[in-house]
């Protein structure tokens, strides 16, 4: 009996004697913010600086008292971090390269450190760079994470952005040293985001996993007691219904991260995942949630104690300071964006008792959102370019968000296609139309039609035609017949001979029609679409497709989607008399084009 006692005694003088290090660290986190600073939806609903009486959600203002409530109340060491794609998604970010305004506001909200994600180079990398210096100009930002980008030594493109690295604003790591506690951060953009990246170029991103592994290694050698990651690659579920996706193949294979903060797929997680030992956490999207991780650290030893989603809705009075920081913006962004083109920021564009959405994760072919789209293009570019178009065509991906019940105002419509930017100073990429013979037509519709199996982001909705198709039939032989289909109903046969050489216009935004121009590579040169302008002759520079809204003007009138949607609903009729044009009830359900053979 003495043996147990001996040791027990021997343990308890060394726990008194040699006591574990041991500290506690909450993480608060959020991830896909895309400029939401002001709750959704619609936005006339939002009411930030009183309580429980809007449906709205989210709002930096709400963000803002969730943080300082937090650090107010929490035991220990409180960091707050953003998983990327911060920017990019409503009327405020247009401004973002001259006036800096967002990063400021976020390190006035709280948050430590933001890792950049896609969005963040819509504008490409020499934007990104004007962003990051006005924001500089304007105060302090949180520190910025891009843990494996890679400049092109040759092309002056990235330089600007390179240069920020050198300085120290951008970092592949940060140590954040609090109460003798070392936290370790460092970022990934994924292999699907940088997909999803295309104006990054000449940008590239190193292989994440092997990346991740040095930049853990440079971390571990620092003595770091924990090791975050911000990961904008994310997760989301297969077809078994299991979470799988390149933050869990991350967790699988490089030793050493304690905490992936995830973002990209906007995913919502109640609960962490443990992925061999490493905790996976990602907040949905849009500030609807902020996720709060409490842990312990104990020699090196991270173990989670509680995990929390808080929402972000009408039940959180908001932080006045950045209430009224917003309100200015909203002011700037009124006079220098929406003024000039006859809107302004809370005047009624129209009203709905039906809900639009289009769920990339859903059921893609029931949107009653796409298809309302894509007849706003179609009327929008028939109604002001002389030649107009046969087809108009909106893909999932592009498609930002839902038109919930209610009144909807300019910073409503253009939050649902508001990716982008042309050469003009109106947000939005331009819409462009192109030329292509029947069989071409025909071969698009099919290789979109099986490319939408794999990547629901291509899927596609479309005005102006009628398909009849048969979804059983292989690769190029689904479609039977396709109709052009005019604004007065009537309709025209598609030929698909390759002596017939009449052409069809097609309209979509200008980024989705390059997709048109990629087809041979995507076959491995298999397949060829060859896109043409009116005359017939081989489109080189797609930036030649972009249509002038306005013959008698000088120069280029571009077309925007968000304005083409702006004007559709603005030409509905008000069946309540109310002086608000109604959504029309046609699109309380999915508009169908593609009709299996038969029907």
């Amino acid at each position: 009996m003495r043996k147990p006692v001996l040791i027990a005694s021997l343990l308890l003088i060394s726990a008194t004697l040699f006591p574990q290090s041991e500290k506690k660290l909450v993480i608060l986190h959020t991830n896909d913010l895309h400029s939401r600073l002001t709750g959704y939806a619609p936005e006339s609903a939002y009411t930030p600086l009183t309580i429980n009486d809007d449906k709205t959600v989210g709002g930096f203002a709400r963000i803002s008292s969730v943080i300082n409530d937090e650090k107010t109340k929490n035991e220990g060491i409180t960091i707050v971090v953003d998983g990327g794609d911060f920017l990019m998604g409503t009327l405020f970010h247009h401004l973002e390269p001259s006036t800096g305004f967002q990063l400021p506001l976020m390190k006035e909200m709280g948050f430590d450190a933001a890792c950049l994600g896609n969005h963040e180079f819509d504008f490409g990398p020499g934007k990104l760079t004007e962003i990051i210096n006005s924001s500089l100009l304007r105060g302090e930002i949180p520190s910025l994470l891009l843990g494996n980008a890679l400049f092109d030594r040759d092309d002056p493109a990235d330089d600007t952005l390179e240069e920020l690295v050198r300085r120290g604003i951008i970092r592949k790591t940060l140590i954040i040293e609090k109460e003798g506690l070392r936290i370790g951060f460092f970022s990934i953009l994924g292999k699907v985001a940088d997909h999803n990246a295309p104006y990054a170029v000449p940008v590239k991103f190193e292989k994440q996993k092997s990346a991740a592994r040095k930049l853990v290694r440079e971390l571990k050698n620092e003595n770091c007691d924990i090791i975050i990651c911000l990961s904008h690659s994310g997760i989301g579920k297969n077809r078994k219904g299991e979470y799988a996706g390149e933050d869990i193949d991350l967790a699988r294979s490089v030793k050493g991260i304690d905490v992936i903060i995830s973002g990209h797929t906007h995913t919502l997680l109640e609960q962490p995942l443990t992925v061999n030992g490493v905790k996976i956490v990602q907040t949905g999207d849009y500030g609807r949630f902020v996720g709060r991780m409490e842990l312990t650290i104990r020699d090196r030893n991270v173990i989670l104690d509680n995990y929390r989603l808080i929402p972000v809705d009408d039940k959180t009075m908001g932080d006045t300071g950045i209430h009224d920081l917003i309100e200015a913006q909203k002011i700037k962004v009124a006079q220098e964006v929406l003024a000039p083109l006859g809107y302004d920021f809370s005047s009624p564009v129209a009203e709905n008792d039906f809900g639009l959405g289009c769920d990339e994760y859903g059921n893609v072919g029931e949107s009653n959102l796409g298809p309302l789209i894509a007849d706003a293009i179609y009327y929008y570019v028939n109604r002001h370019s002389k030649s107009g178009t046969d087809i108009s065509m909106v893909a999932v991906g592009v498609i930002r968000d839902s038109i919930v019940t209610g009144t909807q105002t300019a910073p409503d419509i253009f939050r649902v296609m508001s990716l982008g930017s042309g050469k003009d100073d109106v947000p939005g990429y331009a819409l462009s139309r192109l030329y292509i013979t029947g069989r071409e037509l025909k071969t698009v519709l099919e290789i979109l039609l099986v490319a939408s199996r794999s990547t629901p982001a291509y899927h596609c909705f479309y005005s102006g035609l009628r398909v009849s198709y048969n979804p059983s039939k292989g690769l190029l032989r689904k479609i039977s017949s396709i109709e052009i289909v005019m604004p007065d109903g009537t309709a025209r046969q598609v030929s698909f001979s390759k002596k017939d050489t009449e052409f069809y216009s097609l309209t979509a935004n200008s980024y989705m029609l390059e997709f048109i121009g990629i087809i041979k590579k995507m076959s491995f040169g298999f397949i060829n679409v060859v896109p043409k302008d009116a005359e017939g002759i081989k489109v080189i520079d797609m930036k030649t497709t972009v249509i002038d809204m306005s013959d008698h003007l000088d120069g280029v009138q571009e077309g925007k989607e968000w304005l083409a949607l702006m004007e559709y609903l603005g030409s509905m009729i008000d069946t309540n008399g109310n002086g608000i044009p109604d959504i029309d009830r046609k699109y309380s359900s999915a508009v169908r084009t593609f009709f299996p053979a038969g029907d």
